[in-house]
């Protein structure tokens, strides 16, 4: 961790804790900083800010009184997920005082190479591939996964070294606070409409993504879906060396020749041996296998990483075969194109489908194309009688509704024969009934468990 001072002294807001702002207002106090914790929580239900104030923390939670920011701070620290048309967030911004994420922090006192990961869809399990490759190859040092993956940057980066690497998840909603984070090399996996509800419109959306290579110099490298010409038009406007990957055409970067992944003219695994399946996922792969490339890897070590690698929780995740049949976990889908992604990765036919969750109030029409020729689909949650009807639309003959994902599993079972795959997707977030896709996903997985508990007692 590098000893930097510019913190000392100056009064710092952190707005809003979970692990990020702990972490975030932690590091400050340790740096001598003068900080101020203000976390919508009521104290008796916040074990963070009960810890900070033991500390010797200024601790204010159960609301953000805008009259806070009369206190002269120099700097807010604000949790990613509270927008920035929050009453406090605004008032903050009229008096000119800096909003910075978490993850600024990080990058100030990292001594590691950053390695920054953003996207629509991906992002985790392109961030968990590139980590599990260079901690195949790498002879020194490690790659630490950090960020919006569920470790806070700020933490890890404390214990890194300038060997090490920090692989690190950025969300959009991290990346709009960022200032000098300037990562060695950056990856895109690719960019979709979302969190309009945050960003207000697609080009905030996008502003935001592009703001991960906004320090990045001609020593840098900006890997990037060729895919998309939307990307393609973008990459015109870094300083990095663009490094390009694509599943449609030949670039000087990563692509897919004759059912094989190359990088440049270099052959380097079948397309058939990536250890999880779905076209989403070759992507994912050839922009690991650019950034091991890039990181001097050798191509036995990113096969064996790659051939092994099983998909991380809860996306495309492997869960158990039982009596021919396979099931799959990609509660992470929590919109239509990533179930339209995952959906591309299985044989129709031999493929049931369980969707439903939280209604928003769109349709899912767009995903007609994608349940065409489907074996059968299961659903429940809130939107079980919307996605049934577009399921008719799609042709789909065995069309099942029912409560939730535990008794969604055994129907599906019921549904199946040996050869099948059932695959969790739901294409919706899981507020309806579950407190987060996580949830959603063990629930799946323990239904599964269950079920596999009972075929063995018969």
């Amino acid at each position: 961790m590098k000893n930097i001072n510019e913190y000392q002294n100056k009064k710092v807001l952190v707005l809003g804790l979970a692990k990020s702002g702990f972490s975030a207002a932690k590091l400050l106090h340790d740096l001598d900083a003068l900080v101020t914790v203000n976390d919508g929580k009521p104290f008796a239900e916040n074990p963070e800010a009960q810890d900070l104030l033991a500390l010797g923390v200024k601790v204010i939670t159960g609301s953000h009184p805008i009259e806070l920011l009369d206190e002269g701070f120099s700097l807010v620290v604000k949790n990613p997920g509270i927008p920035y048309d929050q009453p406090i967030v605004q008032k903050a911004i009229e008096k000119n005082i800096p909003i910075i994420t978490e993850v600024e922090l990080a990058y100030k006192i990292s001594e590691a190479p950053i390695i920054g990961i953003t996207g629509t869809n991906g992002k985790t399990t392109t961030t968990t591939m590139i980590a599990n490759v260079l901690n195949t190859g790498f002879t020194e040092g490690r790659a630490l996964l950090s960020g919006n993956i569920g470790f806070p940057a700020s933490t890890v980066a404390q214990t890194a070294s300038a060997k090490d690497r920090l692989v690190m998840e950025l969300s959009s909603f991290q990346l709009m606070g960022i200032e000098t984070l300037h990562p060695k090399i950056a990856v895109i996996t690719n960019i979709y409409e979302a969190h309009l509800d945050y960003h207000g419109n697609r080009s905030e959306y996008v502003r935001a993504k592009w703001r991960l290579q906004q320090n990045m110099t001609a020593e840098d490298f900006l890997v990037i879906n060729w895919n998309q010409p939307e990307l393609v038009e973008l990459s015109q406007q870094t300083q990095a060396k663009v490094v390009p990957f694509s599943t449609q055409q030949k670039v000087v970067g990563a692509y897919i020749f004759e059912e094989q992944l190359y990088f440049k003219d270099e052959a380097i695994m079948p397309v058939s041996e990536l250890g999880v399946p779905g076209s989403h996922n070759v992507e994912n792969a050839l922009a690991a296998i650019a950034v091991a490339k890039l990181e001097g890897i050798a191509n036995e070590a990113i096969v064996q990483a790659l051939h092994t690698f099983s998909g991380v929780p809860h996306r495309t995740q492997y869960v158990d075969t039982i009596e021919g049949v396979r099931f799959f976990n990609d509660s992470k889908a929590t919109n239509s194109l990533a179930t339209e992604m995952a959906l591309g990765g299985f044989q129709k036919d031999q493929l049931i489908l369980l969707a439903g969750g939280l209604d928003r109030g769109n349709s899912f029409d767009e995903l007609i194309p994608s349940l065409q020729d489907l074996k059968a689909i299961v659903l429940f949650g809130q939107t079980k009688e919307k996605l049934a009807e577009t399921a008719r639309k799609a042709g789909i003959k065995t069309i099942k509704l029912t409560e939730d994902v535990t008794t969604a599993v055994p129907l599906a079972y019921q549904l199946s024969q040996p050869g099948d795959t059932v695959l969790l997707s739901p294409a919706n977030a899981s507020w309806d009934q579950y407190p987060n896709f996580e949830v959603r996903g063990d629930k799946f997985m323990a239904a599964v468990a269950e079920l596999n508990r009972n075929e063995r007692s018969e």
